[in-house]
């Protein structure tokens, strides 16, 4: 195994897979570090497109273009869905016609629901499940802990906080929106756990016990302020918004929480190689020639405030980091270069109908998008730590 590419399994010079679980002997003076243990370990083992495969390449292709069309058809679908009756047609005939691409014969009632309503709602979905999976992926990685999720570094709990300080206590005087609000809070929320941890070692266990004692204090915070100065109204608001909303979504969200997924995923595939690296361990990336603590910095920074712009827009989301980047591995395996594209069109894709369930299924009330990717997640990721087990 090469430093420049540290992901690629232990194999055999004929090419064979492993049958053992024991290490294989190094061939050069350098020891080659073994695969990381659990699910993460075990999906690169088997993933389908390994690096140096006859049909790697292309069935990288099929998979990219297949995930590719079916979020185009996912996002076209699930606009028509609703109580106002819309036929794909005429989506695109709206987006067209806004776009400057042809005239639009809707009515301006239609044309308003799917492109003032339904179409940034939709969006904003499949960017904030493309988001949460990017940065699930990379806490995994970064932090070798397959229960890592975007909210690991309390940034869920000091998003509430600020959105409740601004809500509740009128912080701004009305000039500060509940996005904003949560977004501060999001970023007092990390910057007091890379202080933590800094104070405290700066090791990995350190940034995880680091966040769990922020996300404990902001909770606190958050329920404090709600249960001394908030009216049931304001009460039912917060709680409805803590749970996850789109419900609020807007072309200016959209376009905010897009930008930041763009920037930060780019930055996640410039550090591909160094995440293949960390999934053996510190010590064996640094051998490797990884600068550990800036490369960690850096990851850390980016899903930070990829995390604080989708729970600004959106309120918490959970499970979506937690299990997609577990399901995409099965199918690509560890290799970050193609995980992380998959694990965000994957993100995507599912939150959409997700969404479009949350908002539908017991029309006319809508359900927090939270408590349906709960319902989902539970029973997907306990399928999927079942098969990566019994190596199904």
């Amino acid at each position: 195994m090469s430093a420049g590419n540290p992901a690629v399994e232990n194999r055999p010079p004929g090419g064979g897979e492993r049958t053992s679980g024991a290490p294989v002997a190094p061939s050069g003076p350098a020891e080659r570090p073994s695969a990381p243990p659990g699910p993460a370990g075990e999906a690169a083992s088997r993933g389908p497109l390994r690096k140096g495969g006859r049909s790697g390449a292309p069935l990288a292709v099929l998979l990219w273009g297949g995930a590719v069309l079916l979020l185009l058809l996912s996002v076209a679908a699930a606009v028509t869905i609703g109580p106002a009756r819309i036929s794909v047609p005429d989506v695109w005939s709206a987006v067209a016609a806004h776009l400057g691409f042809g005239v639009g014969g809707l009515s301006p009632i239609r044309d308003g629901i799917i492109w003032n309503l339904r179409m940034p709602r939709t969006l904003l979905a499949a960017v904030c499940g493309a988001g949460l999976a990017v940065c699930g992926t990379v806490m995994q990685s970064l932090l070798r802990n397959p229960l890592a999720d975007p909210f690991v570094l309390g940034v869920s709990s000091g998003a509430s906080t600020g959105a409740v300080v601004v809500v509740v206590l009128g912080v701004g005087g009305g000039a500060v929106s509940l996005s904003a609000g949560a977004f501060a809070g999001a970023l007092g929320s990390f910057a007091l756990v890379m202080l933590l941890s800094h104070v405290l070692g700066g090791s990995t266990d350190r940034v995880v016990l680091s966040g769990v004692a922020a996300m404990q204090l902001f909770s606190a915070l958050t329920s404090f302020v709600v249960m001394t100065s908030a009216d049931a109204e304001q009460t039912r608001g917060v709680l409805f918004w803590l749970l996850g909303s789109l419900g609020g979504a807007g072309w200016s969200e959209v376009a905010v929480c897009a930008a930041v997924l763009a920037v930060c995923l780019t930055a996640c595939l410039a550090h591909a190689r160094t995440l293949d690296a960390f999934a053996f361990g510190q010590d064996a990336a640094a051998a490797l020639g990884v600068n550990v603590a800036r490369a960690r910095t850096v990851l850390l920074c980016a899903t930070a405030l990829l995390t604080a712009a989708l729970v600004s827009a959106a309120g918490a989301i959970g499970f979506v980091g937690l299990v997609l980047p577990h399901a995409a591995r099965a199918l690509t395996g560890s290799g970050h270069r193609r995980l992380l594209p998959v694990t965000a069109l994957a993100g995507a894709v599912f939150l959409v109908w997700v969404d479009t369930l949350a908002r539908t299924a017991l029309d006319p009330q809508e359900v927090p998008v939270g408590v349906v990717t709960a319902l989902i997640g539970v029973p997907a990721f306990v399928l999927v730590l079942y098969r990566t087990r019994s190596g199904r």
